[in-house]
């Protein structure tokens, strides 16, 4: 953490003396919104994955850079579509400017916006630089608590009907086998089979396609949604290191393997705090495998007895005033809900007006990308975010 400090505290130093005051004389005054997107754009430097022109011998593409900083800004000034972001662009000339672009140039239309947009879908481009980052400034520490989550985003295009299974695929006879007679053996689930793939297969068995999601939330009532979900593996300090988007019916424990292969290969974290929706032994014992402590809350699901023991226990702890240290650690997974919170209510998770899988995931980490900066910046006190 004290290298990490240091880091961003010489990074803000840097830009608080000299970027702030050269802009400044160049462009004018500066709001704290630009401020805050200026620093966001100089820890995140898209401009060093666009596509580099030169030397190209056909017709090199223009704005890559200036119109991915672009969608950067979108997501800092919570903008709901390119259309308010391009006009935004257009009356505000420091921001234009802080974007990369001259008065003394043509700006881009909407419809290439559109098609660049496409462009960094189709390269997921957002999510290669947020995993450049969480490498620049998390492979020398030991994060101490990954909180696994999953939540709802909602999308503008119609659900996917569901498909039918193949009509030749023999069916089971209901009722118990006759005296003597063995059942057929049970296919191994994909949770079972996910320990033994690859991160790359087991991101390809995931559903992705939009569709109708359900799930009970905290108060215990049954929402509906139609669009996806986004699952988010967050460390210590509110920093979203892994990401998958997938169709909204698809359940959270499906996801926690390829999530925790993710994250193993960016970050060494010591305990994995997960709620009951992940209560399964593929999911801890794949956690053990890879040296970390599994910490999910308890699902009794129809277990009637196992319920009241656990109500009964919890009971005699509240009597005595005595907390078990493994729920202390718990209590650490708040922050996996601060970020679903943050990324919705700050950073466009709200705002999803492009269809697809790969153009939702580009819009949303776009968002990640800039929210793990300013979590990032926090670190630093005099960084007001």
């Amino acid at each position: 953490m004290n290298s990490l400090m240091g880091q961003l505290s010489f990074f803000w130093g840097k830009v608080c003396d000299s970027l702030f005051p050269h802009l400044e004389e160049r462009l004018g005054p500066l709001t704290e919104k630009h401020r805050k997107l200026i620093t966001l754009l100089e820890m995140i430097r898209v401009e060093e994955c666009t596509q580099n022109s030169h030397g190209m011998p056909w017709r090199p593409p223009k704005d890559r850079a200036q119109i991915a900083r672009a969608f950067v800004a979108k997501m800092v000034y919570n903008l709901n579509t390119t259309r308010a972001l391009i006009d935004r662009l257009v009356s505000d000339r420091r921001l234009k400017a802080i974007c990369g672009w001259t008065d003394d140039e043509p700006f881009p239309s909407e419809s290439k916006f559109s098609r660049v947009f496409a462009e960094f879908a189709a390269t997921q481009l957002p999510a290669r630089i947020h995993a450049a980052l969480i490498e620049q400034t998390h492979s020398d520490r030991v994060v101490g608590h990954i909180s696994r989550d999953g939540t709802e985003i909602e999308a503008r295009e119609r659900p996917t009907p569901k498909t039918k299974p193949p009509e030749d695929q023999p069916k089971r006879k209901p009722g118990r086998p006759k005296k003597g007679e063995e059942p057929p053996p049970k296919p191994p689930t994909r949770l079972e089979q996910q320990p033994d793939w690859s991160l790359e297969q087991c991101l390809e068995e995931l559903p992705t396609p939009c569709d109708v999601g359900t799930k009970r939330n905290s108060k215990g009532h049954t929402e509906t949604w139609i669009g996806y979900g986004l699952h988010i593996d967050t460390a210590d300090g509110d920093i979203p290191i892994s990401c998958v988007l997938t169709s909204a019916s698809l359940h959270d424990s499906q996801v926690a393997i390829p999530l925790a292969k993710m994250t193993a290969a960016r970050v060494t974290n010591l305990y994995d705090l997960m709620d009951s929706a992940y209560d399964a032994a593929a999911i801890k014992d794949h956690s053990t495998s890879l040296g970390h402590v599994p910490i999910i809350d308890i699902n009794p699901r129809n277990n009637k007895a196992l319920k009241e023991e656990l109500a009964a226990e919890a009971k005699r702890l509240r009597r005595i005033g005595f907390q078990m240290p493994e729920d202390v650690r718990y209590h650490q997974r708040s922050s996996a809900e601060r970020v679903n919170g943050r990324l919705k209510d700050e950073f466009g998770g709200r705002n999803v007006r492009v269809r697809g899988h790969a153009k939702v995931f580009c819009h949303l980490m776009f968002g990640i990308l800039a929210l793990t900066a300013d979590q990032l910046l926090r670190f630093v006190p005099s960084y007001a975010g």
